[in-house]
């Protein structure tokens, strides 16, 4: 049958409704109403009908589902809010210290939701007016990749929502347990290597270029929190989950909100066994603080939420033989040894290596070569030797010695004081120059693409790199006679090494790897000073007047800025072209009139001439201190029609109270 336009429009708006329903019967109720066979049939017609007639096809259309032409690269996409990872916790203790960090910084009654951790790849979703429009990876919180069309393989993702909502959406993508073991069992005939677990699946078939890879691997999904959002109805992260389920987004059904830590760690507790029984993987439970003001309140650290955390179900443990013990040499001069194991498959992957952390621990424990050892993942992830089998000695194991030596430059080791650890003081010891290296161009440093660890060791093993500022000297005919350097990666490394030039302060400062100096106190300290020269200039006095630096890091940053190799490297790095300037807004004394200046102010309501963002950067500007709840702590609450309870309770605690009109007249300028 010959169909014109309209009547070929009417079948394609037909056949997705369709569609969509028994997507939303199969997968989320699990309640099919039709077969596969007639399924496959509609999608069929409509694919058909849509490559005759193209000015019909949309992003939502249920056809993207079965995958696109292949992409020749993944592109990086900035995440407008970072997606943070979460601090951990191990045991019951842990947990209540947790609750008591939080009730500490809310002076009210608090209640959690638990949420299992589902073991699989954070990914956010992009949905404007209602239609999913972009899907990336966490990546390093800050910046992910675009993996849009994979996801859209995804059949409980919904390519539009119930309502024409424009949001961003936090998830867990993952692969069930039954699709794991199917794809493990065709890889092993063809003769490929099997993945080791469900999560690295998952992550695999999510990198994958060509999207029809990733639409044959039956992946799934859970959605767990919201990103951006500008719906201000819900009050509770609880609402927001059962606002999501509203919209058509699938998310957990297990979650739970608990009354007090002890019911948090009863939930914990019934889920440690339970677990076996699902068909995915989790790794343990994420605590959340449930009302939105409370998390306002209590805010981030530089890596992670302080109103949420991770309980880390106890770690899978497995017997293997202590064949040697290695010695490496970080940047900072530790020497940590590490444990050469007898191969062992601990928690889905096959372990050969784990961390013995520092002398005093092998005494401790009474670690030998040669000894039966029994081993854990710490957090699932990082594997180390726990305890000694002492019943399986033979009398043949060999006590471990330190040596008094840097096992890379044969520089006396030092323990200086109040620290366990050896360290190497030598400033040229060739293994921390290395390490200094791996740090400088990493992600949340420099972020040179293309030097990672390999690179940066073949470079400093052909001597063409000795300190940081000789990667701005590199050369394409030195780089060329590299083993697996062509143009084309000689070429993407020059250019990466050229755009760092034009890093930030911060990112350099992170690179130079001072002591105590992470990501936070290096934004900090770049905020205040503005250009390296003024840092460097400072003195611990000044350091430690600064809020967030502490005297440990004062006299730290002081005494590296005071090295002459310092002064000599960062006039050679200026000399190169790297810039040594804060870009972002420098962070701007109050005016002494200020009527916000260190004052601690609430914003609720509507208001009819400002969104309360703009009047929360306009607080911030005038030295104000913004946060989400009224307590004995706040000075004033800024208050618009139908406040509320937080209206309520100012007026109990005597907090002063002001309107729209009040704000504008205190923040207004006079002519």
């Amino acid at each position: 049958m010959v169909m014109n336009a309209d009547e070929a429009k009417k079948k394609i708006d037909t056949l997705r409704e369709e569609l969509e329903q028994y997507r939303h019967e199969y997968h989320t109720l699990d309640a099919p109403s039709v077969p596969d066979y007639e399924y496959d049939q509609k999608m069929q017609e409509l694919i058909e009908l849509e490559e005759e007639f193209p000015d019909f096809q949309t992003a939502d259309s249920p056809s993207q589902r079965v995958g696109g032409a292949p992409l020749d690269a993944f592109v990086k996409v900035q995440h407008d809010v970072p997606m943070l990872s979460l601090g951990n916790a191990f045991d019951d203790q842990e947990l209540r210290d947790f609750d008591r960090r939080v009730r500490g910084g809310t002076d009210e009654d608090v209640s959690y939701v638990c949420e299992l951790k589902i073991d699989g790849l954070a990914v956010s979703l992009r949905y404007e007016d209602g239609v999913f429009v972009r899907g990336a990876t966490r990546g390093d919180g800050t910046t992910g990749e675009d993996i849009t069309k994979n996801l859209r393989t995804i059949r409980n993702i919904p390519l539009r929502l119930k309502q024409p909502e424009t949001l961003e959406v936090r998830g867990e993508a993952y692969m069930p347990k039954p699709s794991f073991n199917a794809l493990n069992e065709a890889r092993e005939e063809r003769g490929d290597e099997p993945f080791a677990n469900p999560r690295n699946a998952a992550a695999g078939s999510l990198r994958q270029l060509d999207p029809k890879i990733a639409a044959k691997r039956n992946l799934d999904i859970f959605l767990y929190g919201i990103g951006q959002w500008q719906d201000e109805s819900s009050e509770a992260h609880s609402e927001r989950l059962e606002q999501m389920e509203k919209l058509g987004l699938k998310t957990n059904p297990e979650w739970k909100k608990c009354n007090d830590i002890e019911e948090v760690i009863d939930y914990v507790h019934s889920w440690v066994e339970k677990r076996q029984d699902l068909d995915y993987e989790i790794d343990g439970i994420v605590i959340k603080v449930d009302r939105l003001d409370q998390q306002d309140t209590l805010g981030f650290t530089a890596k992670s939420p302080r109103w949420a955390t991770a309980y880390k179900f106890p770690a899978e443990e497995a017997i293997t033989t202590l064949k040697d013990i290695e010695l490496s040499v970080g940047r900072t001069g530790v020497v940590t040894p590490t444990a050469i194991l007898e191969p062992v498959k601990v928690a889905g992957t096959t372990v050969q290596r784990a961390s013995l952390h520092n002398e005093d621990l092998i005494r401790e424990r009474d670690i030998r070569i040669g000894d039966t050892v029994v081993i854990k993942k710490a957090g699932d992830i990082i594997p180390e030797v726990v305890r000694v089998v002492e019943d399986e000695r033979s009398g043949e194991e060999e006590p471990y010695h330190m040596p008094e030596l840097c096992p890379e430059c044969e520089s006396k080791l030092v323990r200086l004081e109040e620290e366990v650890a050896l360290r190497c003081i030598n400033p040229n010891c060739p293994a921390q120059l290395r390490e200094a290296l791996i740090h400088f161009v990493s992600r949340n440093a420099m972020d040179i693409e293309g030097l990672g660890e390999k690179v940066i060791a073949q470079l400093f093993r052909e001597k063409l790199i000795h300190t940081i500022a000789d990667l701005y000297k590199l050369e394409g005919e030195e780089l060329l006679k590299l083993e697996r350097m062509g143009e084309k990666s000689v070429q993407n490394l020059l250019n990466s090494i050229e755009i760092s030039k034009e890093n930030s302060m911060e990112r350099l400062l992170f690179g130079l790897g001072v002591r105590y100096v992470g990501t936070k106190a290096a934004n900090t300290l770049s905020q205040e000073f503005g250009h390296m020269d003024d840092l460097a200039a400072a003195d611990a006095e000044a350091l430690e007047g600064i809020p967030e630096i502490g005297e440990k890091m004062a006299e730290s940053i002081a005494r590296y800025f005071d090295k002459p190799q310092v002064i000599q490297l960062l006039e050679e790095l200026k000399q190169l072209g790297i810039n040594m300037a804060y870009k972002g807004a420098r962070k701007q004394e109050a005016p002494a009139d200020s009527p916000f200046a260190d004052k601690t102010i609430v914003i609720t309501g509507k208001m009819e001439e400002y969104k309360r963002s703009d009047m929360k950067g306009i607080v911030e500007e005038l030295g104000g201190n913004v946060t989400g709840s009224v307590s004995k702590k706040t000075d004033i609450l800024i208050a618009g029609e139908d406040a509320g309870s937080k209206y309520t309770k100012a007026q109990e605690l005597g907090v002063e109270i002001w309107n729209e009109e009040q704000f504008k007249q205190a923040v207004s300028q006079p002519e």
